[in-house]
């Protein structure tokens, strides 16, 4: 039976007065003994705490949609997962249950939507806000040996296995799309321009796509939820992986990645969860 361990941290970095983004994580213990955790970064948008609120709301949002995933009962009555059946729909061993994890993965793509149009009438109801209050999102949803994982905007979840770091997301940014398209390099990307555009975000229009991901863990993994605010600054991903790995605890990992960005520049603010699984 896997175990969860994991720590978050958001920082404002050395260069903005207002942190717009969140961090947030909670571990729950199924009946079976079996821990579920859910976690969570968002990176803001808009300044004039325009981006700080849209990220708050949308964590909430998250939250409160999944609420049953974390409770006995689901007081709206009509969400609500058995633990066996998280557990089923998560682990996916049959054609049965491989259905199951697909409906869990809705589940978490709505709870996603619905903060988008949580954000999007915040902004709407303020004209002082509206199209200047929106957030970045990536999601994981843990339990036995399987997440699901969903990503909007250029917020980053990776996996680490065997020291080595992989991006599970997809980016929605225009540099992105410049790397698949073969436009520019990888390396690039760092230094383009318009490496700041990107093209979906929650917060600006009534619909929204969530991408989502089936990922499978095993003992020695790491999970890593970051905003750009770190990936930005320390761009060598082994760096990454060797401040994870040598730290002591996920915590001492969350604040050594945030030092890390900061002595880099600390250009933005700082969004990480570090999630261990043993």
């Amino acid at each position: 039976m896997l175990k969860l361990d994991a720590a978050a941290l958001h920082d404002p970095g050395k260069q903005r007065a207002i942190d717009e983004d969140r961090s947030w994580w909670q571990i729950f213990m199924a009946s079976e003994g079996e821990p579920v955790g859910l976690f969570v970064v968002c990176d803001g948008i808009g300044g004039q705490l325009g981006g700080d609120c849209a990220s708050m709301w949308a964590l909430e949002t998250v939250k409160r949609e999944l609420r049953g995933i974390f409770s006995p009962f689901d007081p709206r009555g009509t969400r609500e997962l058995s633990r066996a059946e998280l557990d089923a729909a998560l682990r996916g061993r049959s054609s049965k249950n491989a259905s199951r994890a697909r409906k869990l993965e809705r589940e978490v793509r709505r709870a996603v939507e619905s903060a988008n149009f949580v954000v999007y009438e915040y902004a709407q109801q303020r004209p002082e806000k509206a199209g200047d209050a929106g957030t970045t999102m990536t999601l994981a949803l843990v339990s036995g040996e399987r997440a699901v994982i969903a990503n909007v905007g250029d917020s980053r979840t990776y996996l680490l296995r065997d020291r080595q770091l992989r991006q599970i997301t997809q980016d929605h940014s225009l540099v992105a799309n410049l790397v698949t398209s073969g436009q520019i390099k990888p390396e690039e990307v760092f230094t383009h321009p318009q490496r700041n555009l990107i093209y979906r975000s929650l917060g600006f229009k009534t619909e929204l796509h969530v991408d989502t991901f089936m990922q499978s863990l095993q003992s020695g993994d790491y999970l890593l939820l970051c905003s750009d605010g770190l990936w930005e600054m320390v761009q060598d991903e082994l760096k990454i992986a060797q401040i994870i790995l040598e730290s002591a605890s996920t915590e001492q990992a969350c604040r050594s990645l945030v030092d890390a960005a900061n002595d880099a520049g600390g250009e933005d603010n700082i969004g990480v969860v570090v999630v261990k699984i043993t």
